[in-house]
């Protein structure tokens, strides 16, 4: 199962940091959403992509974990030459995790 078989995803860019937002549809899927894609887990899934650290913020009454990925647009999106990483490309790679069966 993958990510996006449970969750979409939001995006935004600023400077050279992107956001991510996932969001489950169901609502009955986010704890195991919360308990298993952590901070570490996506800071490794993009390292070498991005330069600076991930924080993750919590948002149970929407389903959504938004994580926000700092030096990980190349300098900026005006400046960068990564055009292939901004935030749409990079939520629909994260969309792509393998989900462990249960956990």
């Amino acid at each position: 199962m993958k990510l996006y078989d449970i969750a979409h995803s939001r995006t935004g860019d600023k400077g050279d940091t992107s956001t991510v937002s996932v969001i489950v549809y169901d609502p009955a899927d986010f704890p195991r959403l919360d308990a298993w894609l952590t901070a570490d887990r996506v800071a490794a899934h993009f390292a070498g992509i991005i330069d600076g650290p991930v924080d993750r913020y919590r948002l149970p009454a929407l389903g959504a974990l938004n994580f926000v990925l700092h030096h990980a647009l190349g300098g900026g999106v005006t400046r960068s030459l990564r055009l292939d990483q901004h935030g749409k490309s990079l939520s629909s790679w994260l969309l792509d995790l393998d989900l462990p069966e249960s956990g």
